[in-house]
């Protein structure tokens, strides 16, 4: 595969503004600088179509990330662009409520095991946090232990290393346990009894659950007479159409999805058993863009595609191929305890295993350079689509040929940093 000719002079005069303009420089960490070799990679996109973006300067990416997991069709993708015009059409949001606020509940009920009612968001974080501010209210209790990452309001964030700000009152409040090990979860109701409202949890992430893991820990919550909210919003329909609970046969009280539902357009749910969510007739959880139209019409047009073409039994297999065509060529060039790719087909992880965190952030920056330098935005995560067809999973394939030889290289020359072009990933940041 040949190298790319760009520049990416654009991309730099943007970012050089935004510094200026905008805290941080992005409005997203995941999607900014600290993420990708600065200085190899490209720093704005303004164009997508199926599984390929292009950048500010003109240059073609096959999108192995999709807009962070959710353009789980592909980008102008006809169907769901086509009710988002007819909409348009019509008008965006309105004085009163619409008839779609009706019907995509209607179809999310359907679809997913635990929805008996549904309530509407735009982002993760909005959907996560009012599902434990309806556990609160539910149980009379303040506490919440929780499993995997919930996004960015405060009672989550107070256990990560990005906690300024947040009250330290706040941060007695939530526990973590770890996943598969229903022990640590044990020990937290023994040591809190009577006071955790909650467990909110990735349901699965890169690790199986071991056990009968998740159906012992809906038995734990129960007898100690708490809600079991599962965070599907990464494997919302993913994972399956259901998500995770679907896939592994255990339904939460409460469930939330976002991302995948409506392939890009901003959206996420709150779903769950009816005596749980009429609570929500008194916990105040409203605000002006709840029924946002344009991205309902999109949600009801996404879920309908999925289901009409079998697009996850799709992602599933062409993710399968990835998988295994990465791990055979990382043991082709004897690479197999340095990097894998691991976690289920719908949204693999590549691990990097260096010495130290530094050196696997070293050698996961020179892989996701020469992967840039051939066409490939590779961000460490495979979030593949209905867009990825075997041309596309090849053209992946070959690109991490020439990259691992890359990657060989710069661990032979026992000073691998030198290999890089730019500045080296960071973390956002590390759970405490």
């Amino acid at each position: 595969m040949n190298l790319l000719k760009r520049n990416l002079d654009k991309s730099e005069y943007y970012w050089n503004k935004a510094q200026q303009l905008i805290p941080a420089g992005t409005q997203c960490l995941s999607k900014g600088p600290t993420q990708f070799v600065n200085g190899v990679a490209p720093k704005y996109v303004v164009r997508g179509e199926g599984c390929y973006t292009w950048d500010v300067d003109g240059n073609k990416y096959i999108d192995c990330g999709m807009g962070l997991h959710p353009v789980i069709l592909g980008y102008h993708y006809p169907a769901v662009d086509q009710a988002i015009k007819k909409q348009l059409d019509d008008g965006i949001t309105f004085t009163l409520m619409h008839p779609y606020e009706v019907e995509l509940s209607e179809l999310l009920c359907e679809i997913i095991p635990c929805a008996e009612m549904v309530r509407f968001g735009k982002n993760g974080s909005d959907v996560t946090s009012c599902a434990v501010r309806l556990a609160r209210a539910y149980t009379g209790r303040d506490m919440i232990a929780c499993c995997g990452y919930h996004g960015w309001q405060d009672w989550y964030v107070a256990t990560t290393e990005r906690n300024i700000g947040v009250p330290d009152s706040v941060k007695e409040l939530t526990k973590t346990f770890g996943y598969n090990d229903l022990g640590s979860l044990e020990k937290l109701f023994d040591h809190y009894p009577g006071k955790i409202a909650a467990v909110i949890m990735e349901a699965v992430s890169v690790e199986a659950p071991q056990d009968d893991f998740l159906a012992e820990v809906k038995k734990l919550v129960h007898k100690n007479s708490a809600l079991l909210i599962f965070d599907e919003v990464v494997t919302g329909c993913r994972f399956a159409l259901g998500g995770a609970q679907e896939l592994f046969g255990v339904t939460p009280d409460l469930a939330t999805f976002g991302k995948a539902m409506a392939n890009g357009m901003p959206l996420s749910a709150i779903v769950g058993k009816r005596e749980f969510m009429q609570l929500l007739e008194e916990v105040f959880f409203s605000f002006t863009f709840g029924g946002e139209v344009l991205s309902l019409a999109a949600s009801i047009a996404t879920i309908n595609e999925i289901r009409e073409k079998n697009v996850l039994d799709f992602v599933w297999r062409q993710g399968d191929k990835l998988q295994q065509g990465y791990n055979a060529l990382a043991k082709t060039y004897g690479l197999e305890t340095v990097t894998e790719c691991v976690g289920y087909h719908p949204r693999t992880i590549v691990d990097f295993r260096g010495k130290t965190p530094q050196d696997s952030l070293i050698l996961k920056s020179i892989f996701q350079q020469e992967m840039i330098k051939r066409g490939v935005l590779f961000t460490a995560y495979n979030a593949l689509s209905y867009s990825h067809k075997d041309k596309e999973i090849d053209l992946i394939l070959n690109a991490t040929d020439e990259s691992m030889k890359i990657l060989k290289k710069a661990l032979e020359s026992q000073q691998p940093q030198d290999m890089l072009e730019g500045e080296p990933v960071s973390d956002v940041f590390r759970q405490t």
